[in-house]
């Protein structure tokens, strides 16, 4: 057997990654839901300081205070609207079931980790290009583009731990 790497170890370490990986997708799909919930609470627990800025940027502030108002308004018109929402979620809630079989066997799904890679480093064009059509600014855009950066890591790096593992796996 090929000793350069602990195959326990790199396994171990697969594992860990996968589910953080997992988790985040779990929890950004979770949040995709309850939309209104979480802005109608934001506004209470903000209270003044949503309104006008307290300790936060104005500029965030003020677009806080636009977006929960279009939320509002959208949730009192057209309540059906989030039903994209509802999709999105379970569009990440899928795919991260799709990573346990990474999770299982990291090397004969190896290629999980690759397309995660592609999928993350796909987000920052992707939020660049629709937010500034739906006139997001770009603060807001720059944080959309942080969940592909951090997702882009463990996916990269266990892509690069899976190879590993399969050399060591394999006998000399």
């Amino acid at each position: 057997m090929n000793t350069t790497a602990d195959p326990r170890g790199l396994r171990s370490r697969l594992r860990r990654w996968t589910i953080f990986f997992i988790a985040g997708l779990v929890f950004s799909g979770l949040t995709a839901i309850p939309i209104r919930s979480q802005f109608d609470l934001a506004s209470k627990w903000l209270g003044p300081d949503f309104q006008a800025g307290g300790w936060m940027p104005r500029f965030a502030a003020l677009w806080l205070v636009h977006a929960h108002q279009g939320i509002v308004a959208a949730d009192t018109a057209a309540p059906f609207i989030w039903y994209g929402t509802d999709w999105l979620a379970f569009g990440h809630l899928v795919i991260a079931a799709v990573f346990v079989g990474a999770w299982r066997d990291p090397v004969r799904n190896r290629w999980l980790y690759q397309f995660g890679t592609i999928a993350c480093v796909a987000v920052i064009p992707w939020a660049v290009l629709f937010g500034a059509l739906r006139g997001i600014p770009i603060w807001w855009r720059l944080i959309d583009c942080s969940f592909g950066m951090v997702g882009f890591f463990p996916c990269w790096w266990c892509h690069r731990w899976a190879g590993e593992l399969e050399r060591a796996q394999q006998p000399d």
